[in-house]
């Protein structure tokens, strides 16, 4: 039967999962796979698993639960291994790369910083800097033509892009800093940045004023939304 994996800790890891249960319905009862190095909470994976809210909660309760006694490697909701013994086997294979991340995670959490920019208060201020697309604009306000259109669009469309490159950089560097390590995203349409950080948790206070301190630097044609925080799924 297929194996649904929560989380991998080191062997001597607490594990305290009574009163917890897994995902499916009826709840998949949990339990342990270990070597002489690792340990992988799993359960059986019930056949057509969705991200339902009952069960992306019960996911998410294990991992908080194992988190609480130590360094743990979570895995993403719906990571399935062909059985228990070939999930013991991949215990064994990669013991030393598993062992190595949990060092490297071990008392630090994840937070997600994304950020947008107004679009209009962003063409604004293009056109305010911009003298070779105002006067474009212009022209094109003025007599319509349609190559000068195309010609407009396109040039406004690379200093957009390049604002936004240089912009996720500068909030990427200034908060290096209070952040042991950062993974970049893809931003969705309307923003510029989507940034996790791996932060130590005994310094969680201090990142969060650190990403305040940045948007009220931007100001009102920002927005900023910081969530976390967050088992380090994207430093795993």
């Amino acid at each position: 039967m297929p194996t649904y994996i929560y989380a991998i800790t080191r062997a001597d890891h607490p594990l305290p999962l009574n009163g917890l249960h897994g995902v499916g319905e009826p709840p998949s009862e949990l339990r342990t796979l270990q070597t002489d190095r690792l340990a992988a909470v799993v359960s059986d994976a019930p056949p057509g698993l969705r991200a339902k809210r009952r069960d992306v909660m019960a996911h998410q309760s294990v991992l908080e639960s194992l988190m609480a006694g130590g360094a743990t490697l979570p895995m993403r909701f719906g990571l399935v291994g062909p059985d228990d013994e070939e999930v013991t086997a991949a215990l064994d294979r990669e013991a030393d790369a598993y062992r190595e991340r949990l060092t490297e995670l071990d008392g630090q959490v994840e937070y997600n910083l994304k950020a947008g920019r107004d679009e209009e208060d962003l063409l604004r201020e293009i056109m305010a800097e911009s003298d070779e697309i105002r006067q474009l604009n212009e022209r094109t306000r003025a007599q319509g033509g349609h190559e000068d259109r195309v010609a407009l669009g396109e040039l406004v469309a690379r200093e957009v892009s390049a604002r936004h490159e240089r912009e996720a950089a500068e909030v990427a560097a200034r908060l290096a800093d209070v952040a042991t390590r950062s993974s970049h995203a893809e931003p969705a349409p309307q923003q510029f940045l989507n940034l996790s950080f791996l932060v130590p948790r005994a310094g969680t206070d201090t990142f969060v004023n650190a990403v305040q301190r940045e948007a009220d630097q931007r100001g009102e044609g920002y927005s900023y939304t910081l969530t976390g925080p967050l088992p380090p799924y994207s430093f795993v």
